[in-house]
């Protein structure tokens, strides 16, 4: 048993199998496609953080995402992605924009998340603005769990 945000899963072999299978497709494709190396820079557009919390235990052991090559950045300048997540506030909105010029050609977004696409609940409220950036691939899902991201990745890494 694994204990999650206080539920309990079961995890089965066959799952962990479908985990390293997708593991081992990513890792190839980013080897052949990005040198090797995938780095990600994280923009939360005004979400409610769980999409970061299931990013984020990406870098667990069990997942490991470093070993694939793939790798969360500080600087949008050091990024080949970005990982959008949130409605797109009017706060935001121009924090987003900065961050997607100062990413070097070729530019991609990944939304993450339901929010990104279709606003959600949030649609008819006075503060969001609404999302204009030529989003590349989106892994939807409130939230995504880690394997669903990983997934996502791989759908991109094939698209790419």
């Amino acid at each position: 048993m694994i204990r999650y945000w206080g539920k309990r899963f079961q995890t089965t072999l066959q799952e962990d199998n479908e985990i390293q299978v997708i593991k081992q497709e990513l890792k190839d494709l980013i080897k052949k496609k990005f040198g090797g190396s995938l780095a990600i820079r994280m923009v939360d557009s005004g979400s409610c953080n769980a999409c970061e919390a299931e990013c984020n235990a990406l870098s667990n052991p069990y997942y490991n995402l470093e070993e694939l090559g793939i790798h969360f950045v500080a600087s949008p300048r050091h990024a080949d992605v970005m990982f959008l997540s949130g409605v797109m506030t009017f706060n935001m909105y121009h924090h987003v924009i900065d961050c997607y010029n100062q990413i070097p050609a070729p530019k991609y977004i990944i939304a993450i998340g339901d929010c990104v696409k279709n606003l959600g609940v949030f649609e008819k409220t006075y503060a969001i603005r609404g999302n204009d950036l030529p989003i590349t691939h989106y892994i939807l899902g409130c939230p995504p769990s880690p394997k669903e991201i990983l997934k996502g990745l791989l759908e991109f890494a094939k698209k790419v």
